[in-house]
């Protein structure tokens, strides 16, 4: 006497809903792994790169109006040049939003002169060169006395900043946007007795450089 065995609708349904339960386990486990991967290679050519940030070095500076329009409005233009090098070797660099300014004391006495996005490859050197204008910008009462005083001691310190963000590029890989900011010191000398003209960069400086 031999035994039938017969499945009933209930059961096939619950082997049907087990095996599709295994198969999302499996495509989860797989996309994970999957996903996992991508993330160490990249994170390890990362570490191996280690890109340094972008260096800044001010080549010039002419301040061609700093003069007050009453005690607490200043008209000023001053053209400057800076020189951007990226010193990686496998690293490319994008320049997105950037602006200059400058400031004297911690005031801003110029309007933000924005620069246009630009690529830069690897161990690449690009100059930057814009000019800086103020009109009717709002300073502090002794102002006019600070700088009265430091033109009489024969030099100005004017603070050129940039700022902006930057995306590495590694082969066809872009990071995401990072801010950096750059700090110059520009040492301006003035000439007691010259004939009128701009007053220029004593001698050039190497900006700081956050990212």
């Amino acid at each position: 006497m031999s035994l039938l065995f017969t499945t009933s609708p209930k059961h096939c349904a619950n082997k049907g809903l087990n095996l599709k339960r295994l198969f999302n386990k499996k495509l989860l486990y797989f996309l994970s792994t999957f996903f996992l991967s991508i993330l160490s290679i990249i994170l390890l050519i990362w570490f191996i790169l280690h890109p340094s940030k972008p260096q800044f070095y001010l080549k010039n500076a002419d301040i061609y109006q700093l003069s007050l329009a009453s005690p607490h409005l200043l008209n000023s233009t001053i053209e400057i040049t800076l020189q951007s090098k990226n010193p990686n070797t496998r690293v490319g660099i994008y320049y997105d939003k950037v602006r200059i300014f400058a400031a004297y004391k911690g005031q801003q006495i110029t309007g933000d002169s924005e620069v246009p996005s630009f690529y830069q490859g690897h161990e690449d050197t690009n100059y930057l060169t814009t000019s800086l204008n103020g009109n009717g910008m709002p300073v502090y009462p002794l102002f006019g006395y600070e700088v009265g005083r430091d033109q009489t001691s024969g030099k100005l310190i004017v603070e050129l900043k940039l700022d902006g963000q930057l995306r590495w590029k590694v082969g066809m890989w872009v990071s995401g946007r990072y801010r950096f900011d750059v700090d110059c010191t520009a040492a301006i000398g003035v000439k007691q007795g010259a004939v009128p003209g701009p007053l220029s960069l004593m001698e050039g400086a190497q900006c700081s450089t956050t990212v």
